[in-house]
């Protein structure tokens, strides 16, 4: 028998959501389509580590409700997403405080009332007085103090009309703005110090995984943006649920795990188990170090490095289903929350799992150093916590230093293209718009009669 011509329109290099998102666009079109996947799962980043009946992300980056990719992405429909409590817990010199632009805001002027009437309650939460043992001995008395990090009433009041602004100005607007550093530009803004640093400093490094706020300041926005118009979330059952969702609505057979690609061209992909097979389109959506090394030529950026640390403990703290930020910066630990209280399938019944993020390089005793620093912001002794794992991923997040184009070309040459959060946002949805994008070029060309097979090698792409 005479061995076709194709093997597949496009074979999609990688499985992590933004190559399943592109894939679902492209079957839905009726384009054939293979995806191939190294790693004997799918998802990427995007794993979840099963211990002893508890579910544990490997990254675990926040997801927000307001995302579109998140409404819109084919296979997400059955994807349920829980919600934390509205807004965040912000612990500073000893105190809890609830921040966030109410959830039934619709407009700025709305906001300022809003926002007034919230600065005239209370807004303040004292820690639980209990006393606290950490490892190397016992921790001072909590202290106590007036007022919250984010300032006085009218301050609030400034900060809640600013974010509900955010949330109706449209994106491409957003992206049209003068380009900064996070830090710098929200210096420059006008906004109150205080609510600067105590609540949108740690705010943003928990969404942007970017601890000294190099990150561009129109992807802050954009994170700022997808805070202020819905609620921060996880996906039911883990991380992983996000790519499994999409795996399982593809049609059966285009995915396959445990195939490695060796090169690429823009008719083939060579495999090291299955040797070439043969495509009018390629696809690459690995991470940027991997897709660099498939396409020669192809900028990698830098990356942030992220820990996670799992702890388990019989007994829940106050703070509830609220994700808990250190304002005062007072130890590695950036964002903390008891995830079991958002998502009950992530652990046994009777335990909670807290799970902590520790951003830049970890302290070099670091079970140590976050238990003292859980028990500060918990306020309860984390002595008899067990720690289930701790997840270290150095090349976790792309960063986003200005410069940065979010919008990175996805079709290199007739016939190649590439995707993930690296050509897009460091985000999620980022991934998934990037996806979205490329299988948008790739369709678009094949409508188009483009020649689809000019048989040149990667090596001669020419890539940003």
């Amino acid at each position: 028998m005479l061995e076709p011509a194709y093997q597949a329109d496009v074979v999609v290099v990688g499985a992590g959501i933004a190559g399943l998102a592109a894939a679902q666009r492209l079957t839905s079109a009726g384009v054939t389509t293979t995806v191939l996947e190294a790693a004997h799962a799918v998802g990427g980043r995007m794993a979840t580590e099963k211990i002893d009946g508890f579910r544990l992300d490997r990254i675990g980056q926040l997801l927000s409700t307001a995302h579109p990719e998140l409404r819109s992405t084919p296979g997400l429909e059955g994807l349920a997403l829980l919600p934390f409590a509205p807004g965040v817990l912000l612990h500073s010199e000893g105190r809890h405080h609830f921040a966030g632009a109410p959830a039934s805001v619709r407009s700025a002027r709305g906001a300022l009332h809003a926002v007034r009437a919230l600065a005239s309650a209370p807004r303040s939460m004292p820690a639980p007085r209990r006393t606290v043992n950490p490892p190397d001995g016992p921790a001072a008395a909590p202290r106590t103090r007036a007022g919250a990090p984010l300032g006085t009433a009218v301050d609030q009041a400034r900060l809640g009309a600013a974010l509900a602004r955010l949330a109706h100005t449209p994106a491409e607007r957003l992206l049209a703005r003068p380009e900064l550093p996070a830090a710098r530009a929200l210096a420059a803004r006008g906004l109150p110090a205080r609510a600067i640093d105590g609540f949108l400093r740690p705010l943003l490094a928990a969404l942007l995984y970017d601890p000294d706020l190099t990150t561009s300041s129109r992807c802050a926005d954009l994170a700022l943006r997808a805070f202020a118009g819905g609620r921060l979330a996880l996906p039911e059952g883990g991380a992983e649920a996000l790519p499994e969702h999409m795996a399982r609505s593809l049609p059966p057979g285009t995915v396959r795990t445990g195939v490695r690609v060796t090169s690429v061209a823009t008719n083939a992909v060579t495999t090291a188990e299955h040797g070439v097979i043969r495509c009018r389109a390629v696809l690459v959506a690995t991470d940027a170090r991997a897709a660099a090394e498939l396409l020669p030529g192809l900028r990698v950026p830098d990356f942030h490095p992220v820990t996670v640390v799992h702890h388990t403990t019989d007994e829940p703290t106050s703070t509830g289903a609220a994700l808990l930020l250190d304002a005062d910066r007072g130890g590695p630990v950036a964002h903390t929350a008891q995830v079991s209280l958002v998502d009950p399938s992530r652990a046994p019944a009777g335990r909670t799992l807290v799970s902590s993020t520790v951003l830049g390089p970890p302290p070099a005793d670091l079970d140590t150093a976050v238990r003292i620093h859980l028990a500060r912001l918990y306020g309860t002794p984390t002595t008899r916590w067990e720690t289930l794992a701790v997840h270290h991923t150095p090349e976790a997040v792309p960063a986003m230093r200005p410069p940065h184009d979010p919008r990175r070309p996805v079709r290199l040459l007739a016939g190649l293209y590439v995707c993930g959060d690296h050509r897009d946002t460091s985000t999620p949805q980022g991934a998934l718009h990037s996806g979205h994008r490329a299988s948008a070029a790739i369709l678009s060309d094949l409508g188009a009669g483009r020649p689809m097979h000019t048989a040149e090698p990667a090596a001669t792409a020419h890539a940003a």
